[in-house]
């Protein structure tokens, strides 16, 4: 079988491509490993910023079911010391330009929004061979293959497309997210909902912080954070939720108890999230009849930006097939010239908040950040 454009990975960067082609008439098919849109929970909260991901849900005809699925309030956010004092708190007015979603209600605005067969589950790609002239031959775990005009990875930090297209490797960075949840949260672990307040709260000290947010539901999402080698963290016993827990709890030794709290007690096992990045220039040579977007492109250090990015780039590339038809490589072309300038840019931006969150001037470098006097021009 043979498609115009097959999209490996249906995350929200692919399921974004694959809408913007529907509304333009030009049939993608996107192979996804999972078996099914409900395997697994999609991850917390994402704002969503007005010049990238909410343009791109405007090129995919998106904005008012985007609008329906916002977290009004979201948008607060306060900057804590390990005391619990309070160095910044900023209420969400309504005009911030960044209302908040849960990237599991935005995934199924983007499902829904697409033809029945559009999505193809259980479908893990084991390979993939080029075929000359463009095209390549993809097989899939469960034996069954597919070949394509249009090649496009979506497929995260671990792309199997990469390869056809660069030597890179995500390296860790030094810094590992320990994420976990509290529910009923008001009710049931008051004075850690009243230290993260009405959206999001960052406490951070040198080479640590706790970073919470409030989720719709009554719901604390919390991602603890360390700067710690790689070799410490495969040196804890995640399967041991209990131990693990105290271990990184441990860590955070004199700090205010209703910011312990957001750790010691989690509701859900603590699970470990290192931080892989590409180079910030990563980029490559035009290969003919392939391309990349989201984290296969540029993955970098958590910063608000992902997943506004990876939808950004799908809009450009569905909107550069379009305007190019029957002229792939110059579609892929415009695509790629304006894709790398801002993933550079957008890597250095990241790098840098990663390093105002949990370097030396923490807290007061993310007081900086928010305020705006961070590295003015940089960011």
């Amino acid at each position: 079988m043979t498609t115009p454009v097959t999209i490996v990975g249906a995350s929200l960067g692919g399921l974004t491509l694959a809408r913007v082609l529907h509304l333009h008439g030009i049939p993608a098919t996107v192979y996804e490993a999972e078996p099914s849109a409900a395997t697994r929970t999609q991850g917390g909260q994402l704002d969503i910023h007005e010049h990238d991901g909410q343009a791109a849900l405007e090129a995919a005809g998106l904005t008012a079911e985007f609008r329906a699925i916002i977290h009004e309030g979201g948008e607060a956010l306060r900057v804590l010391d390990q005391h619990g004092k309070v160095l910044l708190d900023e209420p969400d007015d309504g005009n911030g330009g960044r209302p908040e979603v849960l990237r599991g209600d935005l995934r199924r605005v983007l499902l829904d929004s697409l033809p029945g067969e559009t999505v193809r589950w259980g479908k893990k790609l084991t390979g993939v061979a080029a075929l000359g002239d463009g095209g390549h031959e993809l097989t899939f775990a469960d034996g069954s293959g597919v070949s394509t005009e249009l090649l496009v990875g979506a497929d995260g930090a671990w792309s199997r497309v990469r390869a056809l297209l660069s030597d890179a490797r995500p390296e860790y960075v030094g810094t590992t997210f320990v994420e976990t949840y509290l529910y009923d949260a008001d009710e049931r672990h008051s004075a850690a909902a009243k230290a993260v307040g009405a959206g999001s709260m960052f406490a951070s000290a040198p080479g640590k912080g706790i970073a919470a947010h409030r989720e719709a539901g009554n719901v604390l999402h919390t991602y603890v954070q360390l700067n710690r080698p790689a070799e410490w963290i495969a040196g804890l016993d995640f399967a041991d939720s209990e131990a693990a827990t105290a271990r990184v709890a441990a860590e955070f030794g004199g700090w205010a108890p209703e910011l312990t709290a957001l750790i010691t007690d989690g509701e859900t096992a603590p699970v470990p999230r290192m931080i892989h990045v590409l180079p910030k220039a990563h980029s490559w040579d035009r290969v003919p009849g392939v391309t990349l977007l989201g984290d296969a492109a540029h993955l970098m250090p958590p910063s608000g930006d992902g997943a506004n990015l990876a939808m950004l780039d799908a809009a450009e590339l569905g909107q550069a097939i379009s305007a190019h038809p029957g002229d792939i490589e110059a579609a892929l072309t415009s695509y790629e010239e304006t894709l790398f300038p801002r993933s550079e840019s957008a890597a250095a931006k990241a790098h840098l908040i990663l390093e105002l969150c949990v370097g030396d001037r923490a807290p007061y470098g993310m007081v900086d950040l928010f305020t705006g006097t961070a590295a003015e021009g940089a960011l």
